[in-house]
């Protein structure tokens, strides 16, 4: 006779990435608030991630817990382990660096006892090698794979244009860059593909992914804890210029000249306006020295923190909300979009696709082509003719409630987990032979 017990099916969780907290950004935030969720839910979080040197490159907290190898508990409960990294500064092939020397460390560490044996391997992009050390540990664990994928890449890579090297260009590093390129979009193309479940952010990247071939493909956008500053109510503008603020991350993706040049035009046209640009990015100077030539009214300033993000929204009639003019950001939805929608602050987007479908079903704001200077000045001149900005609809904080917030996000991320790893416990011997 075989002796039987029943054991508690392994639900462990092990997440590489190369953004985590105390850094902040979208991907810190997101999977912060999606630990807290998991964590109670019964699936344990373990985090294999670098020290925090995000957005400078530099190691921003020198505490022995930060320092590679160390192992702590995050505010959620999850374990956290650190791995190797290295310091980059802005360059491309510096940052490319630092992520594969972090995957290169995810996967030493990941094999090892310390990580545990984990039922599931999340790996979120950004930073694509993550998603190769995810395949790998994936493998190592026998474990199912999720492959996370935050932006449309590697899509992304020919529009950004991140592989061109400005300055001199020759025949052969353009020929080793396109390479360089085709071999990161099959890579990622295949390892979407043979993933037990890629995640997106967006129904349209979805879309874009199933008509790829990809098999099993689940939506869960990023969250908001975002809370409303004002009432839904127009605001007018009697006696003072118009305010608007942008408030992220400051890169190329966002396309934040054309705010400055619709700023400077409306100037030309006779308006007040009083724009303000607060974050942190590679273009934080670039748009400072632009807005100084064109004698813009817009102020540039370092990010703040995410306390203060209120008091910045509070201040302003519009909240704006931008990225380019390139074809797979209609896949993508920023997700500084959901906060601005559950501000109140109606917003001035610059978006295009599913983003710009968002704003304008929900009443969130108005929509302007991305790259579309006049339509941005002319937007904010007739608001300024009138004398009154629009009242955002309470039908896009509403709408966020029910689709992006954290509680309903970490809600869905539970539901798949449950449909990869069947719930109920399961009969395992003990030992062959073994009597009562």
């Amino acid at each position: 006779m075989v002796a039987r017990v029943r054991r508690q099916q392994n639900r462990a969780v092990l997440l590489v990435t190369h953004h985590y907290a105390p850094e902040t950004g979208a991907p810190q935030r997101r999977w912060g608030a999606l630990s807290g969720h998991l964590v109670p839910a019964g699936y344990p979080v373990t985090v294999l991630t670098p020290p925090p040197h995000y957005p400078s490159g530099k190691i921003t907290h020198y505490s022995p817990d930060f320092s590679p190898g160390a192992v702590t508990t995050g505010n959620h409960g999850e374990k956290i382990i650190r791995v190797n990294f290295r310091e980059h500064s802005h360059g491309l092939g510096s940052r490319v660096a630092d992520q594969l020397v972090a995957a290169v460390s995810s996967v030493l560490r990941g094999v090892r006892p310390t990580a545990g044996r984990p039922a599931v391997v999340i790996a979120t992009v950004p930073g694509i090698p993550s998603v190769v050390a995810g395949w790998a540990l994936a493998r190592w664990h026998r474990a199912r794979l999720i492959v996370e994928m935050r932006d449309a890449w590697p899509d992304l890579i020919e529009p950004s244009g991140i592989l061109l090297r400005r300055g001199r260009r020759t025949d052969l590093r353009r020929l080793v860059r396109d390479l360089a390129a085709r071999v990161v979009h099959r890579t990622v193309t295949r390892l979407q593909a043979r993933a037990d479940l890629v995640v997106t952010t967006t129904a349209a990247f979805a879309e874009v992914l199933r008509s790829r071939g990809v098999r099993n493909v689940a939506v869960v956008r990023n969250g908001t804890a975002f809370e409303a500053v004002r009432e839904h109510a127009p605001v007018p503008l009697t006696g003072r210029p118009l305010r608007a603020v942008y408030a992220g991350t400051v890169g190329r993706s966002q396309g934040l000249d054309v705010v400055v040049r619709a700023a400077a035009l409306v100037q030309e046209r006779g308006y007040a306006l009083d724009v303000r640009i607060v974050g942190h990015g590679n273009e934080l100077e670039p748009l400072r020295l632009l807005a100084e030539e064109l004698g813009a009214p817009v102020r540039v300033e370092p990010s703040v923190p995410s306390t203060q993000v209120r008091d910045l929204y509070a201040w302003a009639d519009t909240a704006i909300v931008s990225l380019r003019d390139w074809a797979p950001f209609e896949w993508t939805v920023p997700s500084k979009l959901y906060e601005v929608m559950a501000s109140g602050v109606v917003a001035s987007a610059c978006l295009a696709g599913e983003a710009a479908s968002l704003v304008s079903a929900n009443g969130a704001g108005a929509v302007v082509h991305p790259g579309d200077v006049e339509g941005l000045a002319d937007l904010w001149c007739g608001w300024l003719s009138d004398g009154v900005v629009p009242a955002a609809s309470p039908d896009a904080a509403t709408w966020v409630a029910e689709h992006a917030s954290d509680e309903v996000l970490g809600h869905r991320y539970t539901e798949l987990l449950d449909e990869l790893l069947p719930h109920p416990l399961r009969p395992e011997p003990v030992e062959r032979g073994a009597r009562f």
